[in-house]
């Protein structure tokens, strides 16, 4: 089977996917080394909202597996205390969130280059959804956080 042109295979490592992301003008790109968490977060917090313009939708992986080359245009926003979000400065695109002490950095999958197997799984924070949608999908919601295995 023939890997679409984004999606290359390394060598030597247990899991050899390898994922490439960019923002809307390609200044900030991405490289995740592993595979993404294939259960994507719908976040409705009112952060993300604004971040985003309407709900956050979010995939992860760990840290150390992903590599960003920002081009100069990479910045970071610490929205809360410890909590970074990361966007481009000459495009505007939202394609991170992290946390000092959170091992993961999520990332919006509206960013990848190509299709990565993801799923929507689950909706966070609906108790501060704002009131111009409905969430209709079926799919788990959560008052605030979801519950770790999710």
């Amino acid at each position: 089977m023939k890997a679409a042109p984004e999606t290359a295979k390394r060598e030597g490592t247990a899991d050899q996917t390898v994922t490439r992301g960019r923002c809307l003008c390609g200044t900030v790109t991405y490289v995740v080394r592993g595979k993404l968490r294939e259960r994507l977060s719908v976040c409705h917090c009112h952060m993300c909202r604004r971040h985003h313009g309407g709900p956050g939708i979010y995939t992860s992986a760990p840290k150390p597996a992903v590599e960003i080359d920002g081009g100069g245009a990479l910045r970071w926003y610490e929205s809360s205390p410890g909590i970074k979000r990361g966007f481009c400065a000459a495009c505007g695109s939202s394609l991170f969130w992290t946390g000092d002490d959170y091992p993961q950095m999520d990332i919006a999958p509206g960013t990848l280059d190509s299709a990565a197997g993801l799923a929507l799984s689950h909706h966070i924070f609906v108790a501060h959804k704002g009131d111009y949608y409905d969430l209709a999908d079926g799919l788990p919601q959560y008052p605030d956080n979801a519950p770790a295995d999710n």
